[in-house]
């Protein structure tokens, strides 16, 4: 696409209202301004927001993928907008070009699905879980991925009219690999940019109290979504013993072993199995859909 429309997504529950107006100022300085900018009170009132931002209140708390859903469909809705920007609500643009990159990079490429961001703290350290890939040495070697990274990324939006949005069923966690398995397996690319800075306090994901269940609960699902059959208990079971030896909280396997007995148990969403191509396709970027 030519000049690409930018859209841009907060989604917040209120309890950010500093960190929130911070982020709405760095939006601001970008040297290419996006179209519209949406921000979604995810169960909770908004304080008043700058006149050019479209204020979406909901009545209950959606989760990431709820709420993301109903931002980038109010988007869309627009008319014009070509590719959907996310950023967390304590998130910071410490660059003034990142818009500019982000639209430059899928005016160059047509079958760019997916752009994900870097993320570091103020000291400019990025946690090893906020790089994409296996070998998280580097975190500024980018290139072709097979997931993103849910702080800071953009979407094409011709990429979510095809394949669809974000998993409502998974509310939070392993949303992202989801939306990018739907997304290789359609055709589309993956692609980590270092360049593009999204500062955020370092954090931990198991601060949230239902992190270990729903963890274990959409693992089981996505690979029954997603996986052919010889491929789900490969994945599964490297995903099983990962677990065993990192989470050292008795209180933090019950809640993982009860969240995996509930992704066995329940409804999980229609399975679409990647084709072949699609695994091995991963394979050569690096990860196979095994763990």
């Amino acid at each position: 696409m030519s000049a690409p429309r930018l859209g841009v997504a907060i989604l917040t529950m209120g309890n950010r209202p500093r960190e929130v107006a911070a982020l709405l100022e760095s939006v601001a300085k970008q040297d290419v301004a996006p179209t519209r900018i949406v921000v979604v009170g995810n169960g909770s009132p908004l304080p008043e927001m700058p006149e050019n931002v479209t204020a979406v209140e909901l009545d209950e708390n959606l989760g990431v993928s709820g709420g993301r859903n109903v931002a980038w469909q109010r988007l869309r809705a627009f008319g014009d907008v070509d590719v959907v920007i996310d950023l967390d609500d304590d998130g910071l643009l410490v660059d003034a070009d990142v818009f500019r990159t982000v639209r430059d990079l899928y005016a160059d490429d047509p079958r760019l699905g997916i752009v994900s961001f870097r993320i570091a703290d103020e000291t400019g350290e990025t946690q090893r879980r906020h790089v994409p890939r296996l070998r998280a040495g580097d975190p500024m070697r980018g290139g072709e991925v097979t997931t993103f990274l849910g702080g800071g990324h953009a979407l094409a939006v011709p990429m979510l009219d095809r394949i669809g949005g974000w998993p409502d069923e998974f509310f939070f966690t392993h949303e992202e690999t989801d939306l990018a398995w739907r997304a290789l397996d359609a055709g589309w690319k993956v692609l980590y940019a270092p360049e593009l800075l999204l500062q955020h306090p370092r954090t931990s994901p198991a601060r949230h109290a239902v992190y270990h269940r729903m963890t274990a609960r959409n693992r089981v699902w996505l690979a029954r979504r997603h996986l052919p059959l010889p491929l789900v208990p490969v994945y599964l079971g490297n995903w099983t013993l990962l677990t065993l030896a990192r989470t050292r909280a008795l209180d933090g396997l019950r809640a993982w072993a009860g969240g995996f007995l509930e992704g066995v148990r329940t409804p999980c969403g229609d399975r679409r199995p990647m084709r072949w191509r699609t695994v091995w396709r991963m394979t050569r970027l690096g990860r196979p859909p095994v763990i």
